[in-house]
């Protein structure tokens, strides 16, 4: 049976979830940070953590942005085939959330209309949006503001297929090292192979949306997120990139198919403010 839904219901809860996004971290990172207070060793490192978890309690108590960076507005969107959707365009819906919430919410505007020529668009759209049709009759709406501070720290490689796993290892720690405190350590690490190149970087991105502490289901990639986290959390870079053994607080790879010819490879970086909020209507 068809279940119609009303776009403004959309552009509703894409509003509140901007919003919310950027004034209260979702309880698996604030739970995750709470835990690197209790982990990290180097007393300033922790000073930083500390610090870090009295920001975000400030943020949520006077309800203004975690970060000065309230990011570009990152949309994935799940579409149940059994949903009919009315009342206007889904595109002008979510990018009207997003101009509704980023104005109304008081979030700093960062998008420009054109890469080059840089005028800001002085509400925060567009947003990135992706779109995926499932089964059944319920649209699933995850919003993550991206700030650049991590997002310029990212990368996609192309690596042959004979480089391997070892190859893929050396491509995570690699970036991870380049990046250091440009990326506001702790980061959590999204990892994307297989696919195309735009596949693995769509991956990495959306592997940063999953819960801190929930590993693949697939054996081989949950070994390979939890040595990972271990040895980037031994390249000293720390909180605030100032030393420490927590610089990372999470290591989500995604997997997909590919050619036989290569093995793309994408690391999407975020900052400790890795924001994300989850809705079904």
């Amino acid at each position: 049976m068809i279940r119609t839904i009303d776009v403004s219901e959309i552009t509703k809860n894409v509003k509140e979830m901007c919003i919310e996004a950027n004034y209260y971290l979702s309880d698996d990172m604030k739970n995750a940070l709470q835990t690197a207070v209790r982990t990290e060793e180097s007393p300033l490192g922790r000073q930083i953590l500390e610090q870090l978890q009295e920001n975000l309690e400030i943020a949520a108590t006077d309800m203004i942005p975690i970060c000065q960076d309230t990011g570009m507005a990152v949309v994935f969107l799940e579409i149940g085939q059994e949903v009919r959707l009315t009342g206007g365009n889904l595109e002008e819906a979510v990018n009207e959330g997003v101009r509704q919430g980023y104005v109304e919410g008081y979030l700093r505007k960062s998008v420009v209309k054109d890469p080059i020529l840089r005028e800001n668009t002085k509400d925060n759209t567009p947003a990135v949006i992706h779109y995926k049709i499932v089964s059944g009759d319920q649209v699933k709406i995850k919003v993550a503001p991206k700030g650049f501070g991590s997002e310029n720290m990212s990368k996609v490689m192309m690596l042959k297929p004979a480089d391997g796993l070892e190859g893929v290892k050396q491509a995570i720690l690699n970036t991870v090292a380049e990046a250091g405190p440009n990326a506001c350590p702790p980061m959590v690490v999204g990892v994307g192979i297989g696919g195309t190149f735009e596949k693995c970087a769509l991956m990495a991105k959306e592997a940063l949306t999953r819960e801190v502490g929930v590993h693949s289901e697939i054996s081989y990639v949950q070994e390979l997120e939890e040595e990972m986290l271990q040895k980037i959390n031994q390249l000293g870079i720390g909180p605030g990139g100032l030393g420490g053994v927590m610089t990372a607080l999470a290591v989500n790879v995604n997997t997909y198919p590919t050619h036989i010819a290569g093995l793309p490879v994408a690391v999407n970086i975020c900052c400790h403010v890795n924001r994300h909020i989850v809705r079904v209507l």
